[in-house]
């Protein structure tokens, strides 16, 4: 959503299960009769982070000021900015989608001809870390069918198409640098 890390928000189906996981009633958090453990919502039956900061609270307060349109919105805005990066990823004529993206993720890679499976993974490893290293780009990497893959999430409200397409040439561009230097004597 947009937020920092260290945040958390999880919508229960079913209280009573998600209660009866966690509840306990050691000594030290007892329910009282009176005092400020008597009655209203017994957070210590909702979790095991007893101590632990209000995560879901940069959640709360972001909804009820912008409003879950807002976030909604800027959802599908990155959804369909993926959209957009798997045109492009099958359009390029060195780079193969490895997995279907219906949602905001694209796992794509490098090819190039002759390489066994490993030279390919190997190859593509070092694309990412060259893309990473020389700050075009931020994707991280995933395996899908037993191929390594580049991964590129999209949950940046600020990304734009010109992003997108700075990120797949540089990993055109780093692909080919690479391939050029595997096949040199």
């Amino acid at each position: 959503m947009y937020l920092p890390f260290e945040i958390a928000c999880l919508l229960v189906r079913d209280p009573a299960a998600h209660t009866g996981t966690f509840a306990l009633a050691p000594s030290y958090i007892a329910r009282l009769a009176r005092g400020v453990s008597a009655g209203g919502f017994p957070f210590s039956d909702r979790g095991v982070d007893l101590t632990r900061g209000f995560k879901a609270l940069k959640a709360w307060m972001c909804m009820k000021a912008y409003g879950v349109d807002a976030f909604a919105r800027l959802i599908e805005q990155n959804v369909e900015q993926t959209r957009y990066l798997v045109q492009r990823i099958q359009e390029h004529p060195d780079l193969e989608l490895l997995a279907p993206a219906p949602l905001n993720v694209a796992c794509f890679r490098f090819r190039a001809e002759g390489l066994s499976a490993e030279e390919l993974d190997r190859l593509n490893l070092e694309v990412l870390l060259r893309v990473q290293e020389s700050g075009a780009a931020t994707p991280s990497s995933t395996v899908v069918s037993g191929a390594f893959a580049i991964r590129a999430c999209n949950v940046n409200h600020r990304t734009t198409r010109a992003d997108l397409d700075a990120l797949l040439q540089a990993v055109a561009a780093q692909g080919t640098s690479v391939l050029r230097e595997l096949r040199s004597p």
